[in-house]
């Protein structure tokens, strides 16, 4: 094997999982595939409630000033935001998933843009991505992105019974940010501490978060433009950690 095959399987499960949810996504009624993108919406809150987890583990809050584990969070999203509100993520990613959907002929009423932002940021966010590949880079193994795989083959399949071709196009960004974090692991090794993890995984359930509300209408979030929150997260949870020593 070589570095990057674990992001290499997760790129076809995505584009399989898709593909199979067009399919049975073209037999389904409009009702029911509303009813799955609530139940997608339900679930991303859940996978959210666990990331945001270890907010309270021991390691996370034993590496930073007393009262700095929420802050240090916060502190994160509102750097982020302002980063990503600048650079205008949100709208560049919208941009992108609107010159795929004229590439791929789907119309203009159609859900391609919101499954491409959707999916995206759903499968690129959380620990398994950033770890999965890092693991992969240093050649100690994809089981992280293995598992990862199968989790997103479920995920764009249901994604895409109701949102469309829109998933299937994710799996472009997402082999790009992954690959990232694989070269990362091939040549830095393991960069990141417990605690640092921590810190992006609780920002990335905050994301989470934001997609799970948009999914079920409840709130449009902006989440794109928060994306530059996971880098800040560990610089600034390693920036707090230093003034405990």
């Amino acid at each position: 094997m070589f570095p990057g095959i674990g992001t290499v399987i997760n790129i076809f499960t995505i584009i399989g999982g898709a593909s199979f949810g067009v399919f049975i996504g073209a037999k389904m009624p409009a009702r029911t595939r509303v009813l799955l993108t609530d139940v997608l919406g339900l679930a991303t809150i859940l996978a959210a409630a666990g990331a945001v987890a270890s907010l309270w583990s021991k390691r996370y809050i034993s590496a930073l000033p007393t009262g700095w584990s929420l802050l240090t969070v916060l502190g994160a999203l509102l750097i982020g935001g302002f980063i990503g509100s600048a650079a205008k993520l949100e709208d560049r990613l919208d941009g992108i998933g609107e010159r795929l959907r004229i590439r791929f002929r789907a119309s203009h009423e159609s859900t391609f843009v919101e499954g491409f932002v959707s999916a995206s940021l759903l499968f690129a966010i959380g620990p398994l991505a950033i770890l999965g590949s890092i693991s992969d880079g240093m050649s100690t193994g994809i089981d992280q992105l293995l598992l990862k795989s199968t989790l997103d083959f479920f995920a764009a399949m249901a994604f895409a019974a109701s949102l469309g071709w829109g998933v299937a196009a994710s799996a472009l960004p997402v082999g790009i940010y992954q690959g990232f974090w694989t070269l990362v692991g091939v040549g830095l090794g393991s960069i990141l501490t417990g605690y640092q993890i921590d810190a992006m995984t609780i920002t990335g359930g905050v994301l989470l978060l934001g997609i799970g509300l948009k999914l079920l209408k409840i709130k449009e979030v902006a989440v794109g433009n928060l994306l530059p929150a996971l880098a800040v997260a560990p610089l600034l949870a390693w920036g707090l950690h230093a003034l405990t020593r």
